[in-house]
């Protein structure tokens, strides 16, 4: 059974207590699934939108809840311990969340009397809303475009999806990229050379369209079509990887593989503008001093 957000409230925390105080998402996951040793099973579930891993998900709803809560604080890739997060309590933290599920209470019903128009969503700063489980945001409020790439990712035929996985890593570096063509490939879809200043390497890839999360049985047997093939490997996948697989690409004394998830692969598209087009929308603030008035 996956734990719900708020039994990761807790262990989310002090996650980010082990990492000193700080981490990236991806940090702040794999340190707290290997602290609370939750099984692959567990890991392999996906959300509703099947779109990622169910505990990831509600990880991702602890952070935000504990941010609400005033212990988290993040910037765009790192997430921070505030002053109180640092020595707040176990036995505080239920206290903490009623009363943000309250603010949040208070503050859609409050939205819901007012009378809404353009001017006023469009004076609400973004850092200011409120998350809910269960709705269609998540965290950011930017996972909507992702779900509708990943859509059409997914719908793609398997030789089109290879053919399009070589153009973002073109554009990241990747030269003399080429789609495998035979039959036994052994799972090495494509492969190109990598180059680091006045050295470079071939790098072999395995794209798998997958709605599920990627195992370490794949990642291993990928490691063994590279066998006397490539010192370096790469897994692409629309889907997501569970912690064992994470592992397993980087044991030691082993040849490496590099996991390339579902949400890195949209967002490379979105960088690089495979597909993906991208609009700047300015908008305009606008506030009343209605004491200058008063003072003419």
């Amino acid at each position: 059974m996956v734990p719900t957000y708020k039994d990761l409230l807790w262990p989310t925390l002090t996650t980010v207590r082990d990492l000193d105080g700080s981490g990236s998402i991806t940090e702040i996951s794999s340190k707290l699934i290997e602290n609370e040793q939750y099984s692959e099973e567990q890991q392999a579930v996906l959300n509703k939108r099947r779109s990622k891993s169910l505990l990831e998900e509600r990880i991702g709803w602890a952070r935000s809840y504990l941010k609400g809560m005033g212990l988290l604080t993040n910037s765009k890739r790192v997430w921070s311990l505030t002053e109180y997060g640092r020595t707040v309590r176990l036995d505080e933290i239920e206290k903490l969340h009623r009363g943000y599920q309250t603010a949040v209470r208070n503050r859609q019903r409050q939205e819901s009397e007012q009378t809404t128009d353009l001017q006023q969503e469009a004076s609400t700063p973004p850092q200011q809303e409120l998350p809910v489980p269960g709705s269609s945001d998540v965290e950011a409020g930017q996972e909507g475009w992702r779900e509708v790439l990943r859509q059409a990712l997914l719908a793609m035929p398997a030789d089109a999806f290879e053919r399009l996985s070589q153009r973002p890593l073109r554009e990241a570096g990747f030269s003399n990229t080429h789609v495998t063509k035979l039959s036994g490939d052994g799972g090495i879809d494509c492969w190109g050379k990598y180059r680091i200043s006045l050295v470079s390497f071939p790098v072999f890839f395995q794209c798998k369209r997958y709605r599920e999360a990627v195992g370490a049985p794949e990642v291993q047997a990928f490691r063994g079509a590279l066998s006397r093939r490539g010192d370096r490997g790469l897994m692409i996948t629309t889907g997501t990887f569970t912690e064992p697989a994470k592992q397993e690409a980087t044991r030691d004394g082993a040849v490496p593989i590099d996991l390339f998830d579902g949400d890195q692969l949209c967002d490379l598209l979105k960088e690089y503008g495979i597909g993906v087009t991208t609009t700047i929308r300015q908008v305009e603030d606008v506030t009343i001093d209605t004491n200058f008035f008063q003072g003419i």
